[in-house]
């Protein structure tokens, strides 16, 4: 789709210089050089995103602004600044505005907002269908399974939505862990506004700090504009930090302040924000173990672990594989148009059987993989990854049971195989990050 946009800026070379530069990418653009004429355009036609000069000779930036969000609430507007105008800006984004921009403008951080914003617009069209979703039946229908394991985590997930608490969501990597945080920030009171992701693993202090509490300008060198954390971008919603085991332990000082206090600072900044913010973290480690051993803060675990869920291993729930797998059928059928109806017997008798280090992650890889290779209707053994085509159900049985340690060193080395060792693109597969990914190898010698 073309995402609507609009510049407002009464200097015309800017506007079709940005006109130009956005017009590559997936918007539809129109320029205006007076307040005048854009509000008159509005009325008309509603804006995805909003370039706005603060400083037009007929109208107040902020004036428009306010206009702009009492029309469409869900339009994000970016604010064109001169230096002398940065406070007015601040101001704004306290306002609702998504972003500001300083001049003299740079074409790549223009087109790196707008897509920042489109980002934003299309998460939260995602979120509303989520939310509507979840409207019908136990109002978890992104988890799929009806397992007396998954029904005992729908409980819990119920149970705690509304109870405006810090939660710990404990599984192993692929589990879904992501998705029981979305359910219970869609379930919650907070299911309006703002559900906001970090990845705690595989950062430099100093870019989580970043991230996280945002900059002032001038803070560090590279430092043009003041950045919004996502602390702050999350108030009144939901902060999931995942891989919360991976964060260094001069960050989780700081994290502990910030759940005591509910204040932060931007880097570089004097000035205390405050917070309204649930905390969901999750993680695919002991965490008990990890603060036996020095490696977590024994403070920040008893903060997070207000309550506990643990996601089950897809092996410990075998009844919904069948389930699953016909949901991944459907999802990939519609990305690939493709009309694959069925699964061939032996086949699904594999995927049953199969004892899932990856969990549910690794089955749908594994159904994405055979709905794109099928030439038919039905998914056969053919279509299987080579390593469970001569999958042997001997090993689940007596003496031949494989450790689970075993198990996540053969599908390490199989995603490793399948992405030609592009290290990255596995600890996407994987879900890990890449410093946990080079941990694995080296003790695994798969290097």
């Amino acid at each position: 789709m073309k995402y609507k946009l609009a510049i407002v800026d009464d200097e015309e070379i800017v506007c079709r210089r940005l006109a130009k530069a956005l017009g590559k990418d997936e918007f539809s653009v129109e320029a205006f050089v007076t307040g005048r004429s854009f509000l008159e355009r509005m009325k008309q036609k509603r804006f995805d995103i909003v370039f706005l000069d603060m400083n037009l000779p007929d109208q107040d930036g902020l004036e428009i602004l306010v206009r702009i969000k009492q029309y469409c609430s869900e339009t994000e507007v970016i604010i064109i600044t001169g230096y002398k105008s940065v406070e007015t800006a601040v101001e704004a984004i306290r306002k609702g505005a998504y972003h500001y921009i300083a001049k003299p403008v740079n074409l790549s951080d223009i087109r790196l907002w707008a897509q920042n914003a489109r980002d934003k617009i299309s998460m939260r069209a995602e979120n509303r269908r989520l939310r509507e979703a979840l409207k019908s039946g136990s109002g978890l229908t992104s988890i799929v399974g009806n397992s007396p394991a998954i029904q005992e985590l729908f409980s819990m997930i119920n149970k705690v939505a509304n109870v405006d608490c810090n939660v710990l969501v404990q599984g192993g990597s692929g589990t879904g862990k992501a998705l029981v945080a979305k359910a219970i920030h869609q379930l919650s009171s907070r299911k309006d506004r703002a559900f906001v992701s970090f990845n705690c693993g595989g950062f430099t202090d100093e870019l989580i700090s970043s991230e996280l509490f945002g900059h002032e300008r001038g803070a560090f060198t590279g430092a043009t504009a003041v950045k919004i954390g996502l602390l702050e971008s999350a108030s009144g919603g939901t902060v999931f930090l995942d891989e919360i085991g991976e964060m260094p332990l001069s960050m989780q000082v700081k994290l502990l302040h910030v759940i005591q206090e509910r204040k932060i600072f931007r880097v570089g900044g004097t000035d205390l924000i405050d917070l309204d913010i649930r905390i969901i973290a999750a993680t695919n480690k002991d965490l008990k173990k990890e603060v036996e051993e020095g490696l977590f803060r024994e403070d920040l675990f008893f903060r997070l672990n207000v309550v506990s869920l643990n996601v089950p291993q897809l092996a410990e729930r075998r009844e919904d594989i069948p389930l699953l797998v016909n949901h991944f059928i459907q999802k990939y059928c519609l990305a690939f148009h493709k009309q694959v109806s069925s699964v061939e017997k032996e086949a699904l008798h594999i995927l049953t059987h199969y004892s899932y280090p990856g969990n549910v992650r690794e089955l749908e890889n594994i159904i994405e993989r055979a709905v794109a290779l099928t030439g038919g209707e039905e998914i056969t053994i053919n279509d299987l990854p080579r390593d469970l085509q001569k999958f042997d159900f001997d090993t689940l049985e007596g003496d031949g049971l494989t450790s689970l340690a075993e198990m996540e060193r053969r599908y390490i080395k199989t995603v490793l195989e399948s992405t030609g060792y592009n290290r990255s693109r596995a600890a996407e597969i994987l879900d890990i990050p890449r410093t946990t990914l080079w941990r694995k190898i080296k003790m695994y010698g798969l290097g």
